[in-house]
């Protein structure tokens, strides 16, 4: 028997279906469709005409791509909605090389913008100083993805990688004092 969902496109142009995620066209980007899915197959409709069909998956948190989707424009379109998660990275801080790891890690560069996203709502719960530390820690570490970010946030692992507290005060010259100089 059928059953019946109705989703939001993503801007890496996938709907969810029980943590799997499957691809349509990219021209529908944030446009409201209806999964009809049944144990073997996921068909997508949008106003009533199927646009994509899937072989069911169980795998989560994995995504389902059909080759016709990743047309010329996509390329074009991943530039637009990177560039402005980029932007939107650098507000907090420049740790956009993460972001660049992430999307490059995945066979098409879309399919790291829920990753990206992700990070991005963290700064509402640990702000921009923890995230862009989180961040560093986890390009270092190759750890490109949304769950070990938040991972090394939750168990605090982003502060040794805070900025240093800096000195008020410009270091003290005294005749006594003498320096890194004075020590060959």
């Amino acid at each position: 028997m059928a059953e019946w969902k109705r989703c939001t496109v993503a801007p890496d142009y996938h709907v969810e279906v029980d943590d799997h995620y499957y691809s349509v066209p990219f021209g529908l980007l944030r446009e409201t469709v209806e999964a009809r899915f049944t144990d073997g197959t996921i068909e997508v409709f949008h106003k009533g005409e199927r646009i994509a069909s899937h072989m069911r998956s169980r795998v989560a948190h994995k995504a389902h791509d059909d080759p016709a989707a990743h047309a010329v424009e996509p390329s074009a379109l991943c530039g637009m909605v990177a560039g402005t998660q980029l932007r939107e990275a650098e507000k907090i801080g420049p740790h956009d090389a993460l972001f660049e790891a992430i999307m490059k890690a995945k066979p098409h560069p879309e399919q790291g913008f829920r990753s990206c996203l992700g990070i991005l709502s963290l700064v509402k719960s640990y702000g921009p100083e923890r995230i862009e530390a989180a961040a560093r820690r986890g390009n270092d570490i190759r750890a490109t993805t949304y769950g070990s970010i938040k991972s090394i946030l939750q168990n605090g692992l982003d502060r040794a990688f805070a900025k240093p507290n800096t000195p008020d005060a410009s270091p003290i010259r005294h005749a006594n004092i003498r320096g890194r100089g004075y020590y060959h």
